[in-house]
């Protein structure tokens, strides 16, 4: 795949422990068949993930039976866009990092939004495509 970062680079990993990504590759990679598009590398953040379990997405309980360990603050996964933005406007949204988020993310989140809680943002709007 030849996904791309909302800041028009190459998309670079997230996280490998845990391993996230919809294919489980470490990437906040996508495609036709994710269909919640979990294309935002995010931070965790215990606020994050508390408001997460109160819109139905617990993502700090492990599912062993799927893999999934449970996150912690700390960690970095890949969020689907739509609970990202829902934690936004709540005022609750985690940390991201732009350089591992995709760009297909930019169909549904803000490149100002996504900004806004960026942890390895540009220092000026003319290194956003650099």
């Amino acid at each position: 795949m030849n996904d791309r970062n909302v800041l028009g680079g190459e998309l670079e990993p997230c996280s490998h422990d845990p391993l996230t990504g919809f294919f489980r590759d470490g990437c906040c990679a996508t495609g036709p068949e994710d269909l919640g598009s979990h294309t935002i590398c995010a931070v965790v953040t215990q606020e994050f993930l508390d408001h997460q379990r109160s819109i139905g997405n617990d993502l700090g309980t492990p599912m062993p039976q799927y893999g999934f360990p449970g996150l912690v603050p700390g960690d970095q996964w890949c969020v689907t866009a739509a609970n990202f933005l829902r934690a936004h406007i709540d005022g609750k949204a985690a940390f991201v990092v732009l350089r591992a988020t995709n760009e297909r993310v930019l169909d549904i989140v803000p490149l100002e939004v996504l900004t806004e809680h960026a942890i390895d943002a540009p220092e000026g709007p003319d290194q956003l495509l650099s």
